[in-house]
């Protein structure tokens, strides 16, 4: 059932309508975390880059990759994140999410339908603002990892993101401050942070 085309259809309508934003991020947010500011309150001062939540059939069920980023990339080393980066000069935050998609995973950007775009969030610690767009393939991709920038690709299928089952929390220390972390669990890997809080407003529009 997931790899029917109404999903698509009903997360294109649904990104078209108000969106749920940052009450649906948050339920993703680490805490206690200290004052943060808002996007709104950072947009005009913060680095400005598109990430792409890509849509694409394999095995019978719809997937998204993520990526292992390397300990040599400038910014996010060593974390699970979506394809995606800063923007170049004159691009906008949907050309910078395809662009990048191409340069780190080897997907074309003709291959892609964009179908919407999320909130804007915040990262306070790299102070990013991110721009999440969401595009579909619609036949299998394959993928050829930038060596510099990718150390994994993790496939994930939407089934198992969906499942409350695999949401869970745990106590880490992130620089030097003792938080609750919630993530999404996929084997070995924990999909947390910024990524979760934007998964997690992607998952509201597709539950809704």
């Amino acid at each position: 059932m997931m790899n029917d085309s109404t999903v698509l259809a009903k997360i294109e309508h649904a990104l078209k309508s108000p969106k749920p934003g940052l009450p649906a991020q948050m339920k993703m947010m680490p805490y206690p975390f200290p004052d943060r500011k808002s996007y709104a309150e950072a947009e005009s001062l913060c680095l400005k880059a598109g990430v792409m939540i890509l849509l694409y059939p394999r095995d019978g069920s719809w997937h998204l990759p993520f990526i292992l980023r390397t300990n040599t990339v400038m910014h996010h080393k060593d974390q699970i994140g979506f394809p995606g980066g800063q923007l170049d000069p004159g691009e906008d935050f949907v050309q910078a999410a395809l662009r990048e998609t191409s340069e780190e995973l080897g997907v074309a950007p003709k291959r892609l339908r964009v179908i919407g775009e999320l909130t804007p969030l915040y990262i306070q610690p790299s102070n990013f603002c991110i721009y999440p767009v969401v595009a579909a393939a619609d036949r299998p991709v394959a993928f050829t990892p930038h060596p510099g920038e990718v150390a994994e690709i993790i496939e994930v299928p939407l089934v198992h993101i969906m499942d409350p089952r695999n949401v869970r929390e745990e106590k880490w220390t992130v620089r030097s401050e003792l938080l609750n972390i919630p993530f999404y669990a996929y084997g070995n890997h924990k999909i947390w942070g910024a990524t979760a809080m934007v998964l997690a407003e992607f998952l509201d529009i597709l539950g809704g």
